[in-house]
């Protein structure tokens, strides 16, 4: 049989180097700082090249140096494209106009517009009666709660009774096979 011998997986154990711990520091120093948790997550999602391994204390992960510097390269152009392409103006730039005159248009724009007054009542109203609609259906249910009570109370009452009634002829009946038994054996 012509047989190819399997590749060995991981024939280049000594790239994998780093903990989650020392990885975190190398986020940290390119100014990117991640907690332990979010590196777990970069290695279980396979943004970094990493291998697992068990330990007495469970599972572990070790990461290639390169992977975590290219995705801290991802990182970095990522943070760079979201930024603005022209800096903003300082807020403390004066121009040379006289502010002593006013502008020609001295109105309020819309985000300056003072909110409408809220004259519509009908919410409220509708709340009101939601309000009165709920107090009375507390009302019943505690009212049920009471005849519910009552009638326990007097189940409760009966059963005693039905007790005391059937306490004697349980009690006699008993005994009789008791006697009944014993004689006969």
């Amino acid at each position: 049989m012509d047989e190819q011998p399997r590749p060995v997986a991981n024939g280049d154990e000594q790239a994998y180097t780093l903990t989650v711990e020392e990885a975190a520091v190398l986020y940290e120093q390119a100014g990117f700082p991640r907690t332990i948790r979010a590196i777990q997550k970069y290695c279980a999602r396979d943004d970094l090249l990493c291998i697992r391994e068990q330990t007495p204390y469970g599972e572990r992960f070790r990461i290639t140096p390169s992977s975590v510097a290219r995705h801290i390269e991802q990182i970095k152009q990522l943070s760079q494209a979201n930024r603005r392409d022209h800096s903003r103006p300082d807020a403390n730039v004066r121009t040379d106009v006289d502010e002593t005159q006013a502008p020609e248009n001295d109105q309020a724009t819309v985000r300056e517009q003072p909110r409408p007054a809220a004259a519509d009542t009908t919410m409220a109203e509708q709340l009101k009666g939601e309000v009165q609609f709920l107090r009375s259906e507390i009302a019943v249910k505690n009212e049920q709660i009471k005849d519910l009570t009552e009638r326990a109370r007097e189940t409760n009452l009966l059963i005693g009774g039905l007790q005391k009634m059937l306490t004697p002829l349980l009690g006699r009946g008993g005994e009789e096979r008791v006697h009944t038994y014993g004689e006969g054996g």
